[in-house]
């Protein structure tokens, strides 16, 4: 018996020296470092993306393109699906998709828009903006969450169905704000608002990316968001609420298509079913070119609003160079394609 004990008291400090603490970090540290490098590359050949658009704009048409209108006129362009794209990017870092925030953005804006609305003025039009939104975002994620459907079919009864309600609220008419109870809103959107020469619509998408950003990478919600994400499973397993944490992302999803509705409203003084055509499209595609990943797992705010301002400056660049639309969409569909192929590689590598 003493024998047989004594190589079992040996056997404790043997692993230890094996696995010193020091090889265990320097063993960690490296992939941390190619992980960052990696987010910086993706970030910075975003920016050189849009750095070469600029000069090809500026080389183009000198006088058009640069003029401090048509640069501001960029930046209203980009803050509407912006501000779209920031939610799209916490839902498909979550692993799911959202097709119907064109259609919240369109209901929520006629609903706004109604005349009994339109009586409370300011407060009013935000308020019933968010309030559609954030209910439409409700109903999704208990679709999705809890009533197991998958996110594709769900948001996309929510499009149909958001759209065609969008359409009986305004039986295809246009609903101008009245100038007398909405004049704050309407005084918003005109150029007497800019600050220091930047357009409000911009700064609440800089406000906007800036909450989106501390969310996704300095708090707890955004950890859970990319651990639901990359692997759901696991994440049930360590003790996280897989379905609410999904249900508070169609919620965020929907909260910032009723800001990105007042947003219309503001730039257009009135409400019409036919807003937010194609945003879906448009702020999926503005994630993927960021470098969110599509699978899920990975997300970056910075990248999605890169990809949103270089997206607009090619429709920018196109229009004043008179080129037809069909060679826009052509373009925007090799950016995503070449995108999704970077993506595919480099999540490849990562493994």
């Amino acid at each position: 018996m003493t024998q047989s004990s004594t190589p079992a008291q040996h056997s404790g400090p043997e692993p230890t020296a094996a696995r010193p603490p020091g090889k265990q970090r320097q063993g960690i540290r490296p992939p941390k470092l190619r992980l960052g490098l990696r987010a910086d590359i993706r970030t910075l050949s975003l920016v050189g993306v849009l750095a070469v658009l600029i000069l090809i704009g500026g080389i183009t048409k000198p006088d058009e393109f640069l003029a401090t209108s048509n640069l501001q006129l960029v930046l209203i362009q980009a803050s509407t699906i912006g501000v779209v794209t920031v939610g799209m990017t916490f839902v498909i870092t979550s692993g799911g998709i959202d097709l119907s925030v064109g259609a919240i953005v369109a209901l929520a804006s006629v609903w706004a828009t109604t005349v009994a609305t339109q009586q409370y003025g300011f407060a009013g039009i935000l308020f019933t903006a968010v309030v559609v939104g954030l209910a439409c975002g409700l109903v999704n994620g208990v679709l999705i969450a809890y009533g197991g459907m998958v996110p594709f079919i769900a948001t996309l009864a929510m499009l149909a169905a958001g759209r065609g309600l969008a359409l009986q609220i305004t039986e295809g008419r246009t609903q101008s704000l009245d100038p007398e109870c909405c004049s704050s809103v309407l005084d918003l959107g005109g150029r007497d608002a800019y600050i220091l020469g930047i357009p409000p619509l911009a700064i609440i998408f800089v406000v906007v990316a800036a909450i989106g950003w501390l969310l996704l990478n300095r708090t707890t919600f955004g950890r859970r968001t990319v651990a639901v994400g990359g692997n759901p499973e696991a994440t049930r397993l360590a003790g996280i609420d897989v379905r609410r944490q999904r249900l508070y992302l169609y919620l965020l999803s929907g909260l910032c298509c009723g800001i990105a509705a007042f947003m219309l409203i503001v730039l257009s003084g009135s409400g019409q079913n036919t807003n937010g055509n194609l945003y879906e499209l448009d702020a999926i595609a503005a994630a993927i070119i960021g470098g969110t990943l599509l699978s899920g797992g990975r997300g970056t705010i910075v990248g999605s609003v890169l990809g949103v301002l270089i997206f607009t400056t090619i429709t920018n660049i196109f229009i004043l160079n008179n080129l037809q639309s069909a060679t826009q969409q052509i373009a925007k569909g090799a950016i995503i394609v070449a995108a999704v192929l970077v993506q595919r590689r480099t999540a490849s590598s990562e493994h």
